[in-house]
């Protein structure tokens, strides 16, 4: 049995790092563990996804979203200023291709500004003189504060930061379970590949697992994970092309936001993502990390969604599979532009999983944060879009919650 750790966290996403951040700012002294089963950190969805600080515009004012965005968006600023991380200012427009998107700009324009969020209606002439390759019907909402970082480069800061502080990591340690004998007297010991591990609190960070390993600790049994695989276009004909992020008005009915346009940090140009209904866990390509169990746990809850076309997932599946067709995913992306070179998308880039959860009972998506937890774990089951702009203030969230006010 390795030695007894205050606090041990599985995961080393966005969400792992940034809570064990928080942890170490309150509790200097106390001593912290991180497992991973990966060879470093961030190399699923936190690594994975696009690097945009979103603004806070799309959630309603009562959601952990619309509380955090904003406030996020700021502060993961301010960390890549203090760590010299390159951020691209670039900023953001959603635009309206009919008349009914026209009020719907509205609402995303009411929604924003009462979540504190910097955003603005402004005429087609404001919006071109703003992004001048930009197509959208009398109006767009144009948000300043979106931006975008390497998430990369910001998990690496953070690990690093975290070794300073006497943050321990062990990479290739693989979570496999829990000794229920003892975890509501003495801590948790958690088994792994590499042996046992005792902790007073455990975090479970674990993404794409994190059902799983709520569900041995008796929480989230109500939920479970369905993936999603999101899959982008590089445009490698130029950089100039778009010199903003262009977004269409989505349907605030799912937590998807359709094909947009991207500015990356470095000032290249994607299209994307999908949002396709993934057959297990970690299907980026292929049959790599293919899990029987997994496979037809997800493809039966699939075939139910599909069948009952909860939420409209029939719909979204059918729409979704289409845009494997690279000229149909250019076609969707070519609506938001005067123009764009469809022989300029020449590469795809390597495929994220969004850890979408879903409620079983309700049979819908869960669109907001959620976290379950006690004195002895805590366990953060949904941190889908925009977690990694929230993951300062979700982190203060945690600690405050289940740490400081237990």
């Amino acid at each position: 049995m390795s030695r007894q750790y205050d606090f041990l966290i599985i995961g080393s996403g966005i969400m792992g790092l940034a809570i064990a951040r928080e942890i170490k700012k309150r509790f200097p002294a106390a001593s912290l563990l991180i497992i991973e089963k990966e060879a470093r950190e961030a190399l699923h969805a936190s690594g994975r996804n696009s690097g945009v600080l979103h603004a806070g515009f799309y959630y309603t004012a009562d959601s952990l979203k619309a509380q955090w965005t904003a406030a996020g968006n700021r502060l993961m600023k301010e960390y890549c200023q203090e760590r010299n991380i390159p951020v691209n200012y670039c900023g953001k427009l959603v635009v309206a291709t009919d008349v009914k998107e026209i009020d719907q700009l509205a609402e995303l324009e009411r929604r924003g500004k009462k979540n504190g969020a910097n955003v603005m209606l402004v005429d087609e002439a404001r919006a071109q003189a703003i992004e001048p390759n930009v197509r959208t019907l009398r109006q767009a909402l144009y948000s300043p504060d979106t931006a975008s970082v390497d998430p990369v480069q910001v998990c690496a800061a953070l690990k690093k930061d975290l070794e300073d502080q006497g943050v321990e990591f062990l990479f290739g340690t693989k979570y496999l379970g829990i000794e229920k004998r003892v975890a509501s007297v003495m801590g948790n010991i958690i088994h792994t590949n590499g042996g046992d591990l005792a902790a007073v609190k455990v975090f479970n960070c674990a993404g794409l697992y994190a059902d799983r390993i709520a569900h041995d600790f008796g929480f989230g049994r109500g939920y479970t994970i369905i993936p999603f695989k999101g899959l982008y276009l590089k445009y490698t004909k130029n950089k100039t092309d778009v010199r903003t992020n262009i977004y269409p008005v989505p349907n605030l009915k799912n937590p998807f936001l359709g094909v947009h346009f991207t500015k990356l940090v470095n000032g290249e140009i994607k299209i994307g993502p999908t949002a396709i209904p993934a057959f297990w866990r970690e299907n980026y390509a292929g049959f790599s990390n293919f899990h029987a169990d997994e496979f037809f746990e997800i493809c039966n809850q699939e075939a139910r969604l599909f069948l009952f076309n909860a939420f409209g997932f029939r719909e979204l599946a059918i729409e979704e599979i289409k845009k494997y067709n690279r000229a149909y995913m250019i076609q969707l992306a070519q609506r938001l532009v005067q123009h764009i070179d469809p022989r300029g998308f020449t590469e795809t880039t390597a495929p994220g999983i969004r850890a979408q959860l879903l409620d079983i009972q309700r049979q819908q998506l869960v669109q907001d944060f959620i976290v379950e937890g006690d004195g002895h774990s805590i366990h953060v089951l949904n941190a889908v879009s925009p977690a990694f702009t929230c993951a300062f203030p979700f982190s203060t969230y945690v600690v405050d919650k289940y740490i400081v006010n237990k």
